[in-house]
């Protein structure tokens, strides 16, 4: 869908409706199981310019609710769904150009801070010993957003909501101190359990004397002797931050700088974070003479980092791991040819004509390749032929059977990829055991890079969190190709970060660009 502002075609994001249907929710939703409502014309606001021609209401019998003219918003039409009462929009895609400004002013925000974060980290240092209570939790939790990247949290009626918590509305029962039991006193470790957005589970064993929190005056057994001092003499249900709320904090951070709340933390950490680990990968001695795809495995490492900080997890599907048990199969296979490969060669080189005339050959291909081709073209019959339900089922199962041909006729060409239909000579030998060494080593890449990421959503940063500046000044800098590492719909969402020369840098100077 498209439409016209200001003169220009921008691309439409969610143009089609939910269907009415079970709502499933996040996690362990309270209204889980309720149906969702079909929503009718009258139900949807519709937001046009006044001398604008008004879409026409294709369902039969039905009108639009209401037609507005409001160039305050940006939203296109909206409508209320009946499971929380909660209004939802169509608005403009991701890589429309009003998106694009509010990416970029939102990034700009989190450079800015750059320049603001030394005297922001003093003043909470300093407040983390104070006498004065609501000061000692106030300057706690902005240690807890800024080390740990946790969200501020709010509250939420468990009845309406899932109930997921941030760092304001974390109860004494999300912390458990010293985890492995211990009982040694001078242990700082804390291990924060709880559900977070979209009740994805956060649980991580903090050691606040780690010289990573210390180092630089960090504070971090300080704020370990905090949590004890909030948790002591609570109930498991009672909150850590009980004089605390994420208004209160917001309207304390607008303080150092305009427009700044708890959340811009998150994306200042994200992209600091990913600029640092990217420059260290780059300081290695042999950088230079890395590949490529070598270099998007760096980069993915980065990108892995930013993930666990900001506790982007995913859980691993079936089909994942049946992915990567076809790949190391796939590995292993390689591998095998090429010592087939090795002995062919030594054979040669020895020039015994006994072991010579003994060199496998490849089977033809081309008549199972015409049985397969023969058997498609019967099932597409049977399926455009069939009326009755015993057709229909008849057409299914053979289906299924061409697709194990196929699948059966690709393991076979796969399986004497390396052999040839006549004796090979020496050179196509060599040449084919450099192609199959390459092919391992980038194959042992990918099934790395998928095992390491397994667990990681490493998009959810790239969408939301990461600069893109960054990875586009990376990839102009080492002369990676940008689509190794963006995909076509992150291109197209930040095609505005395109232009940002080689040596381009995520710090205070950038967040004062307008």
């Amino acid at each position: 869908g498209y439409a016209l502002v200001d003169g220009h075609i921008e691309k439409v994001g969610n143009y089609n409706m939910e269907p009415p249907g079970a709502f499933r929710g996040r996690g362990e939703h309270p209204k889980m199981g309720k149906l969702k409502n079909r929503v009718f014309p009258e139900q949807v606001s519709l937001n046009v310019s006044e001398c604008a021609r008004v879409p026409p209401c294709d369902v039969p019998g039905h009108a639009w609710g209401e037609l507005r003219h409001d160039p305050q918003v940006q939203w296109l039409a909206k409508w209320t769904e009946n499971i929380n009462g909660q209004v939802k929009y169509m608005q403009l895609a991701a890589q429309s150009s009003f998106k694009g400004k509010s990416d970029r002013s939102k990034y700009n925000k989190a450079a800015m801070l750059c320049g603001n974060i030394d005297k922001i980290r003093a003043s909470y240092k300093k407040q983390l010993s104070s006498k004065v209570l609501e000061d000692r939790q106030l300057a706690t939790a902005m240690w807890v957003i800024d080390r740990l990247a946790l969200r501020v949290g709010g509250e939420k009626d468990t009845e309406e909501e899932a109930d997921t918590v941030g760092c304001c509305s974390l109860r004494v029962e999300h912390l458990h101190f010293d985890p492995n039991g211990t009982d040694d006193s001078d242990a700082k470790e804390i291990e924060l359990e709880f559900l977070g957005k979209d009740s994805m589970l956060y649980k991580q064993t903090i050691d606040f004397g780690a010289e990573m929190y210390n180092e630089d005056n960090g504070m971090g057994v300080q704020v370990y002797n905090n949590f004890k001092l909030f948790c002591k003499k609570k109930k498991a249900t009672d909150e850590v931050f009980d004089s605390l709320t994420p208004t209160i904090l917001n309207n304390h951070l607008k303080n150092f700088m305009d427009g700044l709340s708890a959340k811009v933390f998150r994306t200042y950490n994200a992209s600091k974070t990913l600029q640092d680990e990217l420059r260290k990968t780059e300081q290695f001695n042999h950088w230079k003479k890395l590949t490529a795809a070598e270099k998007v495995v760096e980069y993915n490492n980065a990108n892995r980092q930013v993930a666990i900080l900001c506790n982007h997890q995913r859980s691993v599907s079936k089909a994942q791991e049946t992915q990567l048990e076809n790949i190391g199969e796939k590995i292993n296979t390689l591998k095998k040819q090429k010592g087939v490969l090795k002995k062919i060669l030594k054979a040669i080189n020895e020039g015994d004509e006994s072991k010579i005339k003994k060199i496998p050959l490849r089977k033809d291909e081309k008549k199972e390749k015409e049985k397969v081709d023969k058997a498609v073209e019967k099932a597409k019959k049977m399926k455009n032929q069939a009326k009755t339900n015993e057709e229909k089922i008849a057409a299914t199962e053979f289906d299924e059977k061409v697709k194990q041909v196929k699948r059966d006729l690709t393991k076979m060409k796969f399986d004497q990829a390396h052999l040839w239909e006549k004796t090979p000579t020496k050179d196509q030998v060599m040449k084919k055991i450099t192609n199959w060494t390459e092919k391992i080593a980038k194959m042992e890449m990918n099934l790395k890079h998928k095992d390491d990421n397994k667990e990681v959503s490493l998009g959810t940063s790239k969408i939301n969190y990461m600069d893109p500046r960054i990875t586009v000044a990376w990839c102009k800098r080492n002369e990676v190709p940008i689509e190794k590492v963006f995909s076509k719909t992150l291109r197209d969402k930040f095609n505005w970060a395109a232009a940002v020369p080689p040596d381009w840098e995520f710090n205070a100077e950038v967040g004062q660009q307008a």
